[in-house]
């Protein structure tokens, strides 16, 4: 096993438009053209944010492949070695690092909103989409997947039940954007997101 020294080290409501207050944040979360996926595992974000980036002819980043990347071990393996605190201070470092790109489309890890400083920068720098999907679903789509260190318990529905209702509260604070990522197809919700991202826009600049 692997100590924490020797992983690579880290480079350390719905359509709501902000206030006046920050209008300076309104300005680069829209002049960006970013925009940032929220959500549990399992809700497709790094699926949308790949269909949403070809679109629109944006890059596409997933911030836990961006954090496998840097330190050249797994999420998992982190996890084993630094815990979860451990692992929380990379995606922050990341994210911190990542959200300086403009034109991009950025699929976040399911506890990123877990951190104040994360969302404070995820509202500042794109459209912050929140994909919500039930926990039933959540379920179907995660079970037989061993790369994701929170579900390896025993019950696994419980977990993830206690981590929506955790979490919750805090995409939903985070977000300018909410959609039920359910039963329809990848490309349907995608032109959906394109729409109402455009409706998003057009509000921001008329206020």
């Amino acid at each position: 096993m692997q100590s924490s020294q020797e992983i690579s080290s880290a480079n350390t409501s719905e359509d709501d438009v902000r206030p006046d207050g920050r209008r300076a944040e309104v300005s680069r979360k829209l002049q960006s053209g970013n925009l940032i996926l929220v959500g549990m595992m399992g809700s497709g974000k790094t699926t949308m944010g790949r269909a949403l980036a070809k679109h629109l002819g944006h890059i596409f980043v997933d911030s836990d492949e961006e954090i496998t990347k840097r330190t050249g071990v797994t999420i998992p393996h982190i996890f084993d070695v630094e815990g979860e605190a451990g692992f929380r201070q990379r995606e922050i470092a990341a994210i911190r690092d990542l959200v300086e790109r403009n034109n991009m489309v950025l699929a976040t890890g399911g506890g990123a909103v877990v951190a104040e400083q994360n969302r404070a920068m995820l509202q500042q720098n794109g459209i912050v989409i929140y994909l919500k999907a039930n926990v039933h679903d959540l379920w179907q789509r995660t079970r037989h997947d061993r790369n994701r260190p929170l579900l390896q318990t025993g019950n696994p529905h419980a977990k993830l039940t206690e981590l929506f209702q955790q979490r919750d509260p805090l995409y939903q604070q985070v977000s300018d954007i909410v959609v039920q990522s359910g039963k329809q197809s990848v490309h349907a919700l995608m032109l959906h997101l394109v729409d109402e991202i455009d409706t998003f826009r057009k509000k921001c600049h008329e206020n």
